[in-house]
This record gives structure tokens, sequence and C-alpha cells, in this order.
């Protein structure tokens, strides 16, 4: 069984289909294709169903998944180990929520690098889903998520605690008011793709707000969620710290939540492993030394 083919398993079963497969491996579909059907072939049934919004795993592929993960994991592991000397450097690969990047990372990121300037660092911004998918597979060496995530193989550092605001055109006052004059199916919930624990918090407010049919609008980027909700396309559910500049402005209104919708922690999570390689370790020393940063 070749390794490479395993990487590019667990690569498609993580994007949902071969052309995200290819665009994350920096390769080309046929390629992947290729890869997947020769492992298909060896271990002798099919590990996708393939449909045409993309791929979903089989039963079999289920149950090949976990190991898959470990291997490319174990794999990423063992040559970071091989090349560590004790001295940070090389490349670092770091996940990312949008929002927290936007707002969090960059004085972070900046001190990281004065620090450790040897050390490659590349950030990925992705959903939560996706970020703990790549982190178990060893896509990434770590990445701030929203919690709770539990999982024995992760080791999870509390980062940050957010408060989430609903957001809407300034012309919205109050969330009574919202509420009145939008029609009986709610208005509009702009949201990041499935995987986004932000748009899953906002779909059960809608439940509660009597909402449960209201259209989704799904954005790629956060300039464009808070651009969209200032002409007043619909709403969204993001962290204070991320809109409070531009309701200051002027563009958007905020409207609180109760405690229960509200709060959410941002955690650093990374994969549970033997060795603590030493760009990753002068990472999480800056982390954990950020005035900004929650002790856990």
């Amino acid at each position: 069984m070749e390794l490479s083919d395993i990487k590019t398993f667990a690569a498609v079963a993580r994007a949902g289909g071969i052309t995200r497969a290819a665009e994350e491996l920096n390769t080309v579909q046929s390629n992947v294709t290729q890869r997947v059907k020769a492992l298909e072939a060896e271990i002798g049934t099919p590990l996708f169903e393939r449909h045409s919004r993309g791929m979903t795993l089989t039963a079999a592929g289920k149950r090949l998944l976990p190991y898959a993960q470990k291997m490319a994991a174990l794999s990423h592991e063992a040559v970071l180990a091989a090349r560590d000397d004790g001295e940070p450097k090389g490349p670092l690969a770091i996940g990312s929520m949008e929002t927290t990047a936007a707002v969090r990372l960059p004085p972070l990121l900046a001190d990281f690098h004065r620090r450790f300037p040897a050390v490659r660092l590349t950030l990925r911004t992705a959903t939560t889903a996706d970020l703990v998918a790549a982190v178990l597979d060893g896509v990434l060496d770590g990445a701030f998520v929203a919690g709770p995530i539990e999982h024995a193989e992760l080791v999870t550092v509390t980062a940050f605690r957010e408060e989430l605001v609903l957001v809407s055109a300034r012309r919205w006052t109050s969330l009574k008011e919202l509420r009145a004059a939008t029609p009986e199916s709610g208005p509009t919930a702009l949201v990041f793709r499935t995987g986004c624990t932000y748009r899953q918090r906002l779909e059960q407010i809608f439940v509660e707000f009597g909402w449960p049919s209201a259209a989704r609008f799904e954005l790629g980027t956060l300039d464009g969620m808070i651009g969209c909700v200032a002409a007043d396309m619909g709403v969204s559910l993001l962290p204070r710290a991320v809109v409070e500049r531009s309701a200051m402005i002027g563009n958007v209104s905020i409207h609180a939540l109760n405690p229960a919708h509200a709060r959410v922690e941002t955690l650093f999570i990374q994969r549970r492993s033997g060795h603590q390689y030493s760009a990753l370790s002068g990472f999480v020393s800056c982390l954990k030394a950020d005035d900004d940063v929650i002790a856990a």
C-alpha cells in the first residue's frame, strides 16, 4: 500500500471531491483520480460513492479513514522529528478560522516571526470541521478552532473566549425590531460553508426564533460576509471583536444574545504526539506568552 495513495485518499475524504483535493495537494486532478483508483483496486472494494455534488465515503472508506489519517500524520511527524535538532526552523503549517485569523492572530504571528525568523510559517483558513480533520491527517501542525473539541488524539489549549453577536444592517436598531419586521420564514442567514461552528449555532438560534426554513447564503470571506450584512442581504453570527469596528463606523448593527448562544471558546489544537518538534514548541510558547491568550 503506497503512502502517497493513502495521503491522497485522506485528502479526497476531507475535501469531498477530486478538484478540491487536487488543489490542496498541489497536483492535477488526473493524478488524484489515478491514486484513488489504484488504492481501490489494491483493497478490492470501492472507497467512495461518486455523485454530481462530489464524493462521499462508502462503508469500507469510513473504516479505512482513521487508519489513513494515522499513517499520514505519522509520516509527517517522522520527517519533522528526523530534521529537528532543537532549533526552531523549517516549515510550520497552522490553520485558523477566518474570524480568528482576522482579529486575534496578527500580533501573535508577528511576535513569532520576530522570535523565530528561521521558521517558514504558513496560515490556512477553513471551517472548524476541516481544520480538525487536517490536524488529524498531519496536513496542519496545529489550528485555532471553535470549542468544544474532545478527541483522544488531540491536545487542546484554550486560546481566546469570544462573545458571539447577531449582526444585521444598521437600519435594524434592535433584535425585537428585526424579528417583528422580517417575513415569517425569517431573514436570510449569511454563513460560511458547512463545518463552521458559528453556522451551526446560528441555525440553532434561527430554530429558537421560529425561522427553521430561513434561506442560507454561503460566503467564503469575512470581508464579503460583513459587506453583505451591511447591504441588508441578511444577518450573520460573528464574534463581537470582529465586527466592533464596522459597528462603530455605522455599517452594521450588533445585537447581543443570551450567554448560552453568545459564549464560545477558541482552542488551539495539535496532535497528541510522542515528539514535540521545535518549530511547533516555539509557536506554542508564543501563544502562551500572548497577553490576549487565556491560560488553560
